[in-house]
């Protein structure tokens, strides 16, 4: 969960929403991701559907039922949904999302019992850490409408 919260603050840097995924297989870190959907002018490209694909790359399968997915915040319901279709076999997050969590939440996609497939989860690994660096990310974004390197420059030519 540490590697997730590393690529969170690399987002926050970059004014991405700053939330991290990493793919575990056998011990071992195989994909990893931040969001990326300004720098990619994606809407799908969430750190979950990102770090999956990467898994799946890896591994040269798209059934992923002995990876454990970690997550910085609880997965929306398209990123829950890519994990019921990809078989994950666990999910590991920090912090809930009250608004649009598709793992308890607000809906419960990820262990629905009338999909094909239900994810092993386990939530509030490191859950201080992970809520806090989204709320500074929206305070700063309520604040002046700048987040990161956004910021980061206009103070470096302002003085």
């Amino acid at each position: 969960m540490r590697l997730a919260l590393a690529l969170a603050r690399k987002a926050y840097y970059l004014g991405e929403v700053p939330i991290g995924a990493v793919a575990v297989w056998e011990d071992e870190v195989i994909a990893w991701a931040h969001n990326e959907k300004e720098l990619q002018n994606d809407a799908t490209c969430h750190a979950e559907l990102l770090a999956l694909k990467r898994a799946a790359a890896y591994l040269g399968r798209w059934r992923l039922t002995d990876v454990t997915l970690y997550c910085t915040l609880e997965p929306c319901p398209m990123c829950a949904g890519a994990m019921v279709n990809a078989r994950l076999g666990r999910l590991v997050f920090g912090t809930r999302d009250p608004k649009a969590g598709a793992a308890g939440s607000v809906l419960e996609i990820v262990r629905y019992p009338l999909l094909n497939h239900q994810v092993e989860t386990c939530e509030g690994v490191l859950k201080e850490e992970c809520a806090e660096i989204l709320s500074s990310f929206f305070r700063d974004l309520r604040r002046d409408g700048r987040v990161g390197l956004r910021r980061s420059t206009r103070n470096r030519v302002d003085g």
